[in-house]
């Protein structure tokens, strides 16, 4: 099944090509080095790419972004599953078990919609950072500290969200490395952007792990379980995602854009 000079381009939380968070995907062995591994993610210059090395009926999943390696990645994760469908790799009628670093996670096919079943995240109240608004051009109403060193901000609107202009270099200089802004939307339950500097991301197109703790903090705001949620990237993200006990169902679309051959 691993072919280590195959890599495959997926547009994932959408059906339209060009839209959504594209990921490079890759179908490798364990004599794949780690450090290949990020140079071949920095040649793609993606959010991430995830590779995909079999170990039984069950798969190791690792995400690299050009800079570094991160334990969790919604739409990496998607598009690796979509691939294993799509190649026949793995039935439509059969789960897939990844194992991350982040955590394990079950995959199923609903339909054209591809189901994943993510931890929660907790969430804890804190005060806004002092550089917060120079950096993000707003004072949220509302400030949480989730994993990950992530900070998450709710604004009062999706206009709020939509005119926010973040200044990256100040928000690495204070520690505003992992930030995700939010609040409620017009067209959807929530609207969600995430930036993240630090991980070589400045923003990030569409982001299935940031549900992990944005779900929890609107079930705590609002009492619903099921959302639709938008990522109002300039390229747009569109997630169905639910609560159930512990853990976070993330349904997703994709399309693939590209196969390449590597010459290396």
């Amino acid at each position: 099944m691993t072919n280590n000079s195959i890599i495959y381009q997926v547009d994932a939380f959408t059906d339209q090509a060009f839209k959504g968070n594209p990921a490079g995907v890759m179908f490798v062995d364990d004599t794949v080095s780690e450090s290949w591994m990020q140079q071949m993610a920095a040649e793609m210059n993606l959010s991430e790419t995830a590779y995909v090395i079999p170990t039984g009926d069950a798969f190791h999943i690792r995400y690299f972004t050009p800079a570094v390696e991160i334990p969790l990645c919604g739409h990496a994760t998607l598009a690796s599953a979509y691939m294993l469908y799509q190649l026949g790799i793995k039935k439509e009628h059969e789960t897939i078990l990844f194992h991350a670093k982040g955590g394990d996670l079950s995959i199923s096919k609903e339909g054209d919609w591809i189901s994943m079943n993510f931890p929660t995240y907790p969430i804890h109240k804190i005060n806004a950072p002092i550089a917060f608004k120079e950096s993000l051009g707003f004072d949220p109403l509302e400030t949480y500290s989730s994993n990950y060193d992530w900070i998450i901000a709710v604004a009062k609107s999706e206009e709020d969200i939509l005119n926010c202009h973040p200044d990256f270099e100040r928000m690495k200089a204070n520690g505003l490395g992992h930030v995700m802004i939010t609040a409620p939307g017009e067209a959807a339950d929530f609207v969600v952007r995430c930036f993240a500097p630090f991980a070589g991301i400045n923003e990030d197109p569409v982001t299935g792990s940031a549900q992990c703790a944005l779900v929890p903090l609107w079930h705590l705001k609002t009492g619903k379980t099921s959302f639709d949620a938008l990522q109002l990237s300039q390229r747009t993200g569109e997630l169905k995602v639910k609560l159930i006990h512990d853990r976070i169902h993330i349904k997703g679309k994709c399309r693939t854009i590209f196969k390449a051959v590597l010459e290396v």
